[in-house]
């Protein structure tokens, strides 16, 4: 789409985006996806920690924190820092980490740069060994904070939450789990996470694959040998793999497999964007120089630049932070020129003047890396960069150089269906020993169908049913009529998509600033009140600020997998209309003034 002269026609690659989009949309949306049930129930199941059995726990605590990623992780430890101690953490893996426990598939790393994304770094003295750090050190780290914080002790692990329910007449919520607990917890804090709940592409004849298959969230070293540390995955030298979905894990994984697969098979419906990684180790004496508060410096230096502000220096140098800049200077450079009228006609046009820019210079690199034309055609990304998670990888494309690796591009329409010894994708059969499903979480499902409970609040309203229009809540921290709950999350907050933890670090503050004013008030209850959600949400409604994609996106979890955004899709990933960073700003104050506007803390005698 790039003529000679190096100019972009635009019109042009507008239209092919288009095409693209439209080989992929399906009319099943999200229901194209199944549950692991029947015979693969078992890719629900921890493969790292042995369940032991326990009696059942019948207790109080003051804080139950349900989730032991980081989301619960940066809650509790906040906590900690604000006095409060009697807390629990309730979580279905047999350790903390949340996605990192459970995500231990070759090559598994973060996509943010380490420095911002592992969060209370200057809490715990942890100095990242990379930009972009390994499983096993983000694992580690979770781990680090547990400890660190003391969230280890009173915790429950391999124990699942069945039910939440609100007991008005003693203001407790009761907590049964899948162990046989019954707990009483004043206080409870959500924090499932979007990356929780493994799902399955429901192409016919799934469930009659006759070979061995297992789901990238629980890699089965026992089959491919080595490990998550880097070992070689000795066992596959006589296999031949095929791997369906093409997303960041399997942007990550496939270069080990290719590495040592006899034959790997990639079935590609549709192929990511992969910018410059340029990892590289840090040396400890880097941290010598950085002065207290530093991490916050990077954090807020990143969510500027990333959404287009200004700064004096670009901190973390990455791809997120390079197209922020991008839009950001020509936006400035639109508005200088003669007649140009400001207002969200000039952004629009500067982004998508950047974004093609951007997109034509990862297509080149596509060229430049892939040996075999037609190999380097089909893994060309014809869409937004923001449609689908952005990867950034130094081996994935030079994986397909390596005479193992075998791309079959279904050219948008996915794999064909799957019988007892193989793939079937154009009518072409794929004999393979072994399937790997890099098919992802659940992210567009029903909140208690991810989270495996349904909250029930005053009165008896279940948090599904008050969310059936959408997402209702203060902050996204708050729901009316379900007192003394805290969500955490990134929607309806700052909704900073690029470096998930910077919003939970921020609940966390949030929360415990909440909880000890609370306890020392001696409040029995805390909660949103009616109006004061009716307006948080009326002003999000007004907001042009969803990460939802633009119209030609191609289909993926950004979008609703390419089905109709109304207004609950809106509300279910809408951030505050000012940015991120002037939500850092107000909830900062928010908290900081001790009025925690929009709350009653009630006290009954």
């Amino acid at each position: 789409m790039t003529p000679v002269d190096g100019t972009i026609d635009h019109e042009t690659l507008r239209a092919k985006y288009l095409v693209e989009r439209d080989k992929r949309i399906r009319p099943d949306g999200n229901e194209q996806y199944i549950e692991p049930k029947g015979r693969f129930a078992h890719f629900l199941d921890d493969p790292y920690v042995e369940k032991t059995e326990r009696e059942p726990v019948r207790d109080e605590v003051t804080v139950a924190l349900i989730g032991a990623g980081f989301s619960g992780l940066c809650v509790g430890a906040r906590l900690r820092e604000a006095g409060i101690e009697d807390l629990r953490l309730i979580e279905g893996g047999g350790d903390v980490g949340g996605a990192w426990y459970w995500n231990r598939y070759p090559g598994a790393m973060c996509d943010t740069a380490a420095m911002i994304y592992l969060p209370l770094l200057e809490e715990t003295g942890h100095k990242p060994t990379m930009k972009y750090v390994f499983a096993p050190e983000i694992f580690g780290h979770a781990k680090r904070i547990a400890e660190h914080f003391g969230l280890y002790e009173n915790a429950l692990f391999s124990t699942e939450v069945a039910g939440l329910d609100w007991n008005e007449k003693i203001s407790r919520w009761i907590i049964h789990t899948n162990r046989g607990d019954e707990i009483r917890a004043k206080f409870v804090t959500m924090g499932p996470g979007p990356l929780h709940r493994p799902k399955l592409p429901g192409i016919p004849g799934i469930e009659t694959f006759g070979g061995h298959c297992f789901h990238t969230s629980r890699w089965d070293y026992g089959y491919t040998g080595g490990g998550y540390t880097g070992a070689p995955m000795t066992k596959l030298a006589d296999k031949r793999v095929g791997i369906i979905g093409t997303g960041a894990t399997a942007v990550q994984c496939i270069p080990p497999l290719a590495r040592d697969a006899r034959e790997l098979y990639v079935f590609q419906r549709t192929p990511s964007s992969i910018d410059v990684r340029n990892n590289h180790p840090i040396e400890d004496d880097f941290f010598d120089v950085l002065e207290p508060g530093w991490q916050k410096k990077w954090l807020i230096n990143f969510a500027t630049l990333q959404t287009g502000g200004f700064a004096d220096e670009d901190l973390v140098k990455d791809g997120w932070t390079d197209i922020g800049q991008r839009i950001r200077d020509r936006v400035v450079e639109n508005a200088q020129k003669s007649g140009a009228i400001p207002g969200p006609e000039l952004f629009q046009q500067a982004y998508e003047d950047s974004d093609d820019e951007k997109m034509e210079e990862i297509r080149a690199r596509v060229d430049a890396i892939v040996e075999d034309e037609a190999t380097s055609q089909a893994l060309k990304p014809w869409y937004r960069q923001l449609c689908k998670r952005p990867c950034f990888h130094d081996e994935y494309l030079q994986s397909y150089n390596e005479p193992s690796a075998h791309l079959v591009d279904t050219d948008g329409k996915g794999v064909e269906r799957i019988d007892e010894s193989g793939v079937w994708v154009a009518g072409v059969h794929y004999d393979v020993d072994c399937l790997i499903f890099a098919s992802g979480f659940e992210v567009g499902t029903e909140y208690g169908r991810r989270a495996g409970f349904d909250p029930v609040g005053r009165g008896g309203v279940q948090l599904s049913d008050r969310w059936a229009e959408g997402m209702q809540s203060l902050h996204g921290v708050h729901v009316h009529d379900f007192p003394n709950l805290f969500v955490v999350g990134p929607a309806q907050g700052a909704n900073l998509i690029s470096n998930i933890t910077h919003n939970l670090t921020e609940a966390g503050s949030t929360i415990a600033a909440v909880l000890r004013h609370a306890l020392d008030r001696g409040a029995d209850e805390v909660e949103v009140t009616d109006e004061a959600e009716q307006a948080w949400v009326k002003m999000l409604e007004g907001s042009t600020r969803s990460f939802l994609g633009s119209p030609d996106c191609t289909p993926g979890y950004y979008n609703n997998e390419g089905g109709p955004i109304g207004p609950r899709q809106r509300l279910n990933q809408s951030g505050y209309p000012e940015g991120p960073v002037a939500f850092f700003e107000y909830i900062d104050k928010w908290r900081s003034s001790g009025r925690f506007e929009g709350l009653d803390f009630i006290r009954r005698d």
